[in-house]
C-alpha cells in the first residue's frame, strides 16, 4: 500500500520551512510522496489576500524541481468552508496517509471540526518546532490510546520562517530570497501580490 503524507497550509506563501518539512518527512517515513494541500477557505482564518488558484500556483512552482513532492488542489476545488475531515473522506482509499503537522497545530488539533474521526484516516506526524513545546493534548492522548493509534514525533531541524513574517517583509520591500524559492518570489513580483 502507498505511504502518503499529508501536508495541509495556507501556503500563502509557500516557504522554504514547508519544503524542508515535507523533505524531511520523505526521507525520515520512507513515503512514496508528500501531497501539499493548500486551503481553500479555512475556517478558523481570515479570509486569504492571496486567492487559491494563485497560492496554487506558487506552490506548484515550488516543488516543480523536487521529486516525491505533489500539489493537491482538492481544497481549493471544493466550495465552501475547508475542513480537513471533509478533504480526508475524499481522499482514495488505497494509501495509508499521514498527516503531518507543527507542535503549534497539535496543540489546538481538538479545536478541529470532526478531530476524533480524523484519527481514523491518518496517522498523525508532529514536527517538533521551537516556539511550541510537544505537549500532546490530553484529550488527544486519551483518544489515540482507544484507537490503539500512536502519534510519531519528527526530528525537524525547525527553521524561523512564517508566512505572515514573509507578508510584512514583502509589504516593506524588504529581502526574502532566502526564505522562498526563488520562481515563488519572482510569481510574487510578477503579480504584484502581498505589497
Amino acid at each position: 500500500m502507498k505511504k502518503t503524507g499529508l501536508l495541509g497550509g495556507s501556503f500563502n506563501p509557500v516557504h522554504n520551512a514547508h519544503l524542508a518539512l515535507a523533505q524531511t518527512a520523505l526521507d525520515t517515513l520512507h513515503l512514496d510522496e508528500v501531497q501539499l494541500i493548500p486551503a481553500g477557505n479555512p475556517w478558523q482564518k481570515q479570509a486569504l489576500p492571496v486567492n487559491g488558484q494563485q497560492r496554487l500556483e506558487m506552490l506548484r512552482l515550488a516543488i516543480a524541481d523536487r521529486p516525491g513532492m505533489v500539489a493537491n488542489d482538492i481544497e481549493i476545488a471544493r466550495e465552501g468552508a475547508t475542513y480537513t475531515i471533509d478533504t480526508l473522506k475524499a481522499l482514495p482509499p488505497n494509501a495509508s496517509y499521514y498527516w503531518l503537522l507543527g507542535t503549534d497545530q497539535l496543540a489546538n488539533f481538538c479545536t478541529w471540526h470532526q478531530w476524533k474521526d480524523i484519527l481514523d484516516y491518518v496517522t498523525l506526524v508532529v514536527a517538533k518546532r521551537n516556539t511550541h513545546p510537544l505537549e500532546v493534548p490530553r484529550l488527544l492522548a486519551e483518544k489515540l490510546q482507544q484507537k490503539g493509534k500512536k502519534l510519531i514525533t519528527l526530528s525537524f531541524e525547525a527553521m524561523d520562517i512564517s508566512s505572515s513574517d514573509i507578508r510584512q517583509r514583502l509589504a516593506k520591500q524588504q529581502d526574502v530570497s532566502q526564505l522562498i524559492p526563488r520562481p515563488v518570489l519572482e510569481y510574487i513580483r510578477q503579480h504584484k501580490l502581498y505589497t
